[in-house]
Parts: C-alpha cells; structure tokens; sequence
C-alpha cells in the first residue's frame, strides 16, 4: 500500500484581528523541532495525520481533530508520529490578549490561564479553532472571522484554562538562576564564559550549569539561543536583513543563525520574514 506523505510546507502571516498574534498553517514529514519554546500561547490544531512531541517530561501522540496545547515559556519539541507526517494550523497567541478574554469571560480579573499538559480530545473545539482560523486566513469576511476566533477561544478557556500549581522550590535556587538569566540576556551579542555565569552566582561553573539545566530544561548556551531567536523576531518583521539580525542577535554567522531558525520555526529566516 502507498502512503502519501505530506511535504514540508510552512506559511506564518499575521491579521490585524488579532495583534501581536502569529498564525501558521503548515504540513511536515521530514523536519523535526528541537526542544524550544513561544513567548505566545501555542493554539494548534491538527488537521490530518499525526504530530509526536515531548513536552514537560512526557511524550504525546496528537492526532487528527485534537488540540495539543503548549503554554508560554515552555519547552516542547514537534515530529512526525505517523509515516505520513501532519498537517496542522496553529494560533500564537499573547500572554495579554488571553489573560484579557479570560478577564472578559469570568467578568473579574483572572490570574494566567494554565493549560494541563497533554492533548485536548474536544472535536468540537478543534472544528471551532480549525473555522476560526480558515476565516482569519482567508480575510473575507473580518466580522465573521474574528467572532469565530472569539467564541473558539473562550470555549478553550471555559472548558481547559485553570490556575498553575508549582511545587515548593528552594528561594535561593530561583534567585540564582533568575540572577543567570539576567547574565544570560544582558547582551546577547557579547561573549560569555561559564565561569562568569557562575561566579555572579557563587557556584561552581559544575553546579551553576548543573542547576540551570534543572531548573529551565536546556543549558545555559542554548537556552541563550532560543532568546536570541525570540527577539530575532521583531527586527525582521521590521524588514532588517538577516545578515543584520544574525549579527545583532550574537549568532557567529548567518548560517548559524539560519540552522538555528529553522529548527525553531521550521523554515529558514528569509522566508519567514517574507511571509
């Protein structure tokens, strides 16, 4: 039997309906994403085949009409579950925009929504989400479009949001590695040694990296690179050239930059940009 494969295929655009959001439709076989995160809410819904991921410590399996939600900042990563690959579109959505239609929905102010890890099964939801964002890509019709993204998101937030319960961590641990994240992202341009992480924190470069690696789920080198490529962001929607942005944001060169990009975004920086 002949399985048809989907072919690597990404287009990121942006509608006015929704400032500050980014909107993917998409398809892949052969790429996989490297453990990474999204400043934004991670909204996807898969239209066909199936999308493997780790997130949190655990692997999922999404399939065809399910909602694998990820929440901001965290680590996840993104490849093919089937032979066939998978088809999805997905919504960026902001912190603000979502913390704000949870406030209108409740009639009260709400703390940040928490999605629970795992996948959302709600085929009505995904019907809803899938509508919503045909509409938005298609800007025939804003009214229609953006009532649809409305009543599909505050479905998600009644039916899935809830408050995020931490466990109880040391003081001392989140304010060393809150102090190395400042290091870290001081200036993204300028070198930095191991040694100097360690030292504004008092520990050994050993147990410095040992306990960011814990805390944030990636070492210090390439947790700097996934801010580097976040703030990468907004000088190329800007129109900044790539050369310029990869030499700002502290990439050794622009194929670097790239390499990196892609893995993160799926498809180069040039084609983003364009986008």
């Amino acid at each position: 039997m002949t399985v048809t494969r989907f072919r690597d295929s990404a287009h990121y655009w942006r509608t006015p309906l929704l400032p500050g959001a980014d909107l993917l439709t998409a398809e892949y076989h052969d790429h996989q994403f490297s453990p990474h995160w999204h400043d934004a809410y991670t909204i996807p819904v898969i239209v066909a085949g199936a999308e493997g991921y780790r997130y949190l410590g655990t692997d999922y399996v999404a399939e065809a009409g399910s909602v694998p939600i990820i929440n901001p900042g965290e680590l996840h990563t993104g490849a093919r579950a089937i032979e066939e690959g998978w088809r999805y579109r997905v919504l960026y959505a902001p912190v603000d925009f979502i913390q704000q239609l949870a406030t209108d929905v409740a009639g009260q102010p709400q703390a940040l929504p928490w999605f629970e890890p795992g996948v959302i099964r709600d085929l009505d939801l995904a019907q809803r989400l899938a509508r919503a964002h045909r509409l938005l890509e298609a800007q025939a019709d804003p009214l229609a479009a953006q009532a649809a993204m409305l009543d599909a998101l505050s479905m998600l937030l009644v039916r899935y949001s809830g408050n995020r319960t931490r466990p109880a961590s040391l003081a001392a641990d989140d304010a060393r590695v809150a102090t190395m994240k400042e290091c870290l992202t001081g200036d993204l341009a300028a070198p930095l040694l191991l040694a100097e992480l360690a030292g504004a924190v008092g520990l050994s470069p050993f147990h410095a990296a040992r306990l960011f690696t814990q805390t944030t789920g990636l070492p210090p080198h390439a947790w700097r690179n996934q801010v580097r490529l976040q703030r990468a962001l907004a000088p190329l929607r800007a129109g900044v050239s790539v050369t310029e942005v990869a030499a700002a944001s502290g990439f050794t060169d622009q194929s670097h930059f790239t390499r990196h990009f892609r893995r993160m975004f799926g498809v180069p920086p040039g084609r983003w940009q364009s986008a």
